[in-house]
């Protein structure tokens, strides 16, 4: 399946895609798609016969759990309903906690590393093929980037991907971006990361842009490509021609002309990549079969990744092995993206607070992690306010409760609130 060069369709930049020239397909995030229609964008795109892939971001394959059977209904409705080739996730959790750590269920809002290990491998691959039984299109994972490192890792990140492919038939969505992040934030080789992973399984790649900050590569999707990630890719042409590439932009949109460009430069560097000779490899052995295991590597894994997410959303004690300054650079990411995403999603919000909004927000987000998603997130940001008696003009404060009301409750919260959120506090353990 040739899909060639695409970009991620975005609505803020639905028309610049549109009329972009030489672009073959586009990428939609699933999850900002209704399941019954498109967009009108996306429909005129899909008459010309642009494809569309719908990229998951909340399935949290990688995690203890189970795949969530509504999450992956909805998945493959909106495959069914684009008509498309493949769908694509992450080699990711994003939530942790439930009946198998005996704790209350918390979001990242963001994509979190599994540990390199055999248990995790194990509960990734039943998810994996959980998730392709149900689902009516091919399925293809993607290489997500990381701040932190899990101690005692027992895989390289190639060697993780390779045995991933071998158990499950399941293709790769390699982001070259994310190679170069994990290079500079934990020390990978994105070389020897191609060499070991099954380059034949690669439906497509990503290429994106991020800006480094004392010493630490951010991920950002807001930022232009840089000529260590066009490096990245040009390694992986040099070893396979892969499907399709995409340019991946999720904020601060440039003009279309600046999408243009880059572009032509991912263009530029795979058609350079393949006018070199390619370099003689031959592909690293398995890694060795592991000890034979104890039952309940779901159990086992659930309590390691609660612990680290509690700790990076909730502030409990850091667990054994990890960097404590990496965490904490990862959770104000967090705290960070909250407050953005937010922001979106409820702009009445800032709007309603003016310039002490995000202040306000990170400190209510420091002993509250996210539990039901970024709405109420920010239903439950307001009724903090609400019950504090902020903001402190009263003006504002009336809009804040009417903005409640329409999308709450007919009454403002008061008392009964107050004891609302101390029993949530004294179940959570804080």
């Amino acid at each position: 399946m040739k899909l060639g060069t695409g970009i991620g369709w975005r609505p803020e930049i639905a028309d610049a895609v549109e009329a972009l020239p030489g672009i073959d397909w586009v990428e939609a995030v699933a999850e900002n798609l209704c399941e019954d229609h498109l967009p009108a964008s996306l429909t005129r795109l899909r008459e010309r016969g642009v494809t569309v892939v719908p990229h998951g971001v909340s399935l949290g394959l990688g995690g203890a759990d189970r795949p969530d059977p509504g999450r992956l209904a909805g998945l493959a409705a909106r495959a069914e309903l684009l008509g498309t080739p493949l769908v694509t996730e992450h080699i990711a959790f994003v939530r942790a906690g439930g009946p198998l750590s005996a704790s209350p269920v918390l979001e990242a809002g963001h994509l979190l590393p599994v540990p390199r290990t055999w248990d995790a491998l194990d509960v990734l691959c039943e998810n994996v093929r959980i998730a392709q039984d149900s689902l009516p299109v091919p399925l293809a994972l993607e290489n997500i980037a990381a701040l932190i490192s899990w101690p005692g890792e027992e895989l390289t990140e190639g060697q993780f991907l390779a045995e991933l492919v071998e158990r499950t038939g399941v293709r790769l969505l390699i982001d070259v971006a994310n190679l170069h992040t994990n290079h500079v934030n934990r020390g990978e080789d994105p070389s020897t990361a191609l060499d070991e992973l099954p380059v034949e399984a690669i439906a497509y790649v990503h290429v994106a842009g991020g800006v480094e900050k004392d010493g630490v590569w951010h991920d950002t999707h807001a930022h232009p490509v840089t000529r260590p990630v066009l490096d990245v890719l040009k390694q992986l042409r040099s070893r396979v021609d892969p499907p399709g590439v995409l340019l991946e932009r999720d904020d601060d949109f440039p003009p279309a002309e600046e999408l243009a460009g880059e572009l032509t430069a991912i263009r530029g560097a795979l058609a350079s990549a393949a006018a070199a000779p390619p370099a003689g490899r031959q592909r690293p052995a398995r890694a060795p079969e592991p000890a034979p295991r104890a039952a309940g590597a779901r159990e086992r894994t659930g309590l390691s990744q609660t612990a680290l997410l509690s700790t990076l959303v909730a502030g409990t004690p850091a667990p054994d092995g990890f960097d404590r300054r990496r965490l904490g650079v990862q959770s104000r990411a967090l705290a960070g993206k909250r407050a953005e995403v937010v922001a979106k999603v409820a702009p009445e919000l800032p709007e309603i607070l003016g310039g002490g909004y995000r202040e306000a927000f990170l400190a209510y987000a420091r002993n509250r992690p996210m539990s039901a998603g970024y709405r109420r997130d920010a239903l439950g940001f307001a009724e903090h306010l609400l019950v504090t008696g902020r903001p402190a003009d009263e003006a504002a404060r009336r809009r804040l409760t009417r903005w409640w009301q329409e999308r709450a409750a007919p009454r403002p919260p008061h008392r009964g609130t107050r004891l609302v959120h101390a029993a949530r506090t004294a179940l959570l353990g804080r």
